[in-house]
């Protein structure tokens, strides 16, 4: 169990006073959490402090090797008030499992959980209250080690900021538009696909720029092979419903393996639902599309939760899913998952940690 000091700040900000302006990712609580690594010394100075800047040396490895790393996951206000996690633990192994492919030491999973409730306790206050908001919260690591080599530091920093975040659907779930990259690739087997680094992310720009001048809101991505596969969209992962089945790509190593697409597996499970994790071609999407058994296709992730598709463009090919509405499959897990995770519908699955 880690010791953690907590410095509270002697000037808190001012919390925001519309909680339907809130956006994404652009303010900031009072506190943050930060915990430091030396070899042969290990993790060590757990602490909650202010919110400020952080001081790093310009030879540090991060900024020339992208040793580096994070997580995404959120709090969640109650209507008696109380403050619950989804599935942290989750989260901890599956950020065990990035530090491992980047040669980062591990960070214990009761460590990471501990951290977490550590600064959303702290800044429980900025939890918001509105329907659909919540607390985006946003570990990571850091190689610091001042030296300008290829190699795995011999120093790191593990932070978690917080953001009050807005709902994500505030004028209702309007399906997506969604554009099938096969020029640019996102991952290869033996990459670094399935973990959440940054480097991943800054590679997959300049397809979802390619995208948005098209009108598209998110990129499908192929796999980097034989740019054949499906894969996942953008920072989601995503399933079809073909012929009374559901599919979503494997995570064998080029995928995500998402919390939220683990939580759907499940539930569609215990509704009954076939749920194939097996690879699918975008020729036999299309081509379903046009015999029209393409009945439902959604993404899956933390900011979303679940996000409808209402078309898919593949070439010079054009799929609308069911009439660009949102499906009743997809309904039901939308319903269903922010109602557990708001507290409005009980939590059967035990997926809820309590905070305070």
């Amino acid at each position: 169990m880690l010791e953690i000091r907590v410095e509270k700040t002697s000037c808190p900000k001012a919390k925001p006073t519309d909680e339907t302006q809130l956006g994404f990712g652009r303010i900031f609580t009072d506190h943050m959490f930060i915990m430091d690594y030396q070899e042969g010394k290990g993790w060590y100075n757990a602490r909650v402090q202010p919110y400020s800047p952080i001081t790093l040396d310009p030879s540090a490895l991060v900024f020339h090797y992208a040793q580096e790393c994070f997580e995404g996951m959120k709090a969640y206000r109650y209507q008696d008030g109380s403050v619950h996690l989804f599935r942290p633990e989750k989260n901890a192994q599956r950020m065990l499992s990035t530090h491992e492919r980047l040669c980062i030491p591990p960070i214990p999973e009761e460590d990471f959980v501990q951290a977490v409730k550590a600064l959303v306790e702290v800044d429980a206050d900025w939890v918001p209250h509105t329907e659909g908001t919540s607390l985006y919260i946003r570990p990571f690591t850091i190689a610091t080690e001042p030296v300008l080599g290829v190699k795995a530091s011999a120093q790191y920093q593990f932070i978690i900021i917080a953001s009050p975040s807005g709902a994500y659907y505030a004028e209702g779930i309007n399906p997506v538009r969604i554009y099938v990259e096969d020029q640019y690739t996102r991952a290869a087997p033996g990459g670094t696909g399935y973990i959440k680094c940054g480097g991943n992310y800054a590679a997959s720009i300049i397809a979802s720029e390619k995208a948005h001048k098209l009108g598209f809101s998110q990129v499908l991505w192929l796999d980097g092979v034989e740019r054949k596969y499906v894969e996942e969209v953008g920072s989601m992962n995503i399933f079809f419903k073909i012929d009374g089945e559901i599919y979503t790509a494997p995570t064998c190593g080029t995928v995500l393996p998402g919390i939220t697409r683990m939580s759907c597996i499940e539930l569609l499970r215990q509704w009954g639902w076939k749920v194939n994790e097996s690879r699918l071609a975008i020729a036999d999407i299309m081509q379903a599309a046009k015999d029209g058994k393409l009945e439902e296709v959604f993404g899956t992730g933390t900011a979303a939760v679940i996000s409808p598709v209402g078309e898919l463009v593949y070439e010079d090919q054009s799929a609308t899913i069911h009439g660009g509405t949102i499906g009743p499959v997809t309904q039901k897990l939308y319903d269903t998952l922010t109602g557990i995770q708001w507290g409005t519908l009980p939590d059967q699955q035990g997926w809820m940690v309590s905070v305070c």
